[in-house]
């Protein structure tokens, strides 16, 4: 072949694999537009309302949690009852776990107490006294600090047992809020918050009165209009923890050598 062929022949050669990685890239391109289709269905996947949003999915687990724990009960109570019964213990032995079992908190507990109700204050809410400047937002919600203040207060005033929202407390329960909204053992819920204590009224009320973090709360309630109610009840009836007590904690790492 002659010199001129080669030539000519050369920048063929080299076309090919561009031709081909463009072949290559206008398939790609369609494969990620069929698959677009398909997943969206024919919908704007940015924004589609029918696709769950976070608070969607928190509300989706937190009602999944609250089904579980409904079916967890029977059988706790279930495994609780067999376990007396083979368990070869004395009725004396038997007293003193029925009386564990209530102070950690397993047990309907049912007496005098009182519920404490938390809300944040009215949309658009103002000044209600001379004097005071206008609200910024988190002047107007209920915080993470309010609820433990308050449960914290019940427990110095002598409470028997702790009911927040429909949950019972027990001693590794933690209050926590993101926003505006509580979050309880796998749970959500959104204000009014009800904190319920059986205990002496008298001295549940007394407690809560003297908190420094509660007394702080109360200028809240008169400046802005947060929420703020106390009921008591003569018979107040709180449910038994039915929720999982497993502990998960940290564990050392062995140091090397």
């Amino acid at each position: 072949m002659s010199d001129s062929d080669d030539s000519s022949a050369g920048p063929r050669r080299r076309a090919r694999p561009v031709r081909l990685l463009t072949a290559a890239v206008f398939a790609l391109a369609g494969l990620i537009f069929v698959t677009s289709f398909n997943t969206s269905k024919g919908t704007n996947i940015r924004t589609d309302a029918s696709l769950l949003k976070l608070s969607d999915l928190i509300e989706e687990r937190s009602q999944s949690n609250a089904e579980l724990e409904e079916s967890l009960g029977p059988v706790r109570t279930r495994v609780d009852d067999l376990a007396e019964r083979d368990d070869g213990r004395t009725k004396a032995e038997d007293a003193k776990m029925a009386a564990l079992r209530a102070a950690a908190g397993t047990e309907e507990l049912s007496g005098k107490g009182l519920t404490v109700t938390l809300n944040d204050a009215p949309p658009n809410a103002t000044a209600r006294i001379p004097n005071v400047p206008e609200p910024q937002p988190n002047d107007l919600v209920i915080h993470q600090q309010d609820l433990q203040a308050v449960v914290n207060a019940l427990w110095q005033g002598g409470a028997q047992g702790i009911q927040v929202m429909d949950q019972r407390l027990i001693s590794t329960s933690a209050v926590r809020c993101v926003g505006n909204t509580l979050i309880l053992q796998g749970r959500v819920y959104s204000p009014p918050y009800k904190v319920s204590a059986v205990g002496d009224p008298g001295a549940l009320r007394k407690a809560l009165a003297a908190s420094p973090a509660l007394q702080n709360y109360q200028l809240y309630v008169n400046a802005y209009g947060l929420g703020w109610k106390v009921d008591e009840h003569k018979a107040l009836t709180l449910p038994g923890y039915s929720g999982t007590v497993d502990l998960h904690y940290a564990k050392p790492v062995a140091a090397t050598p």
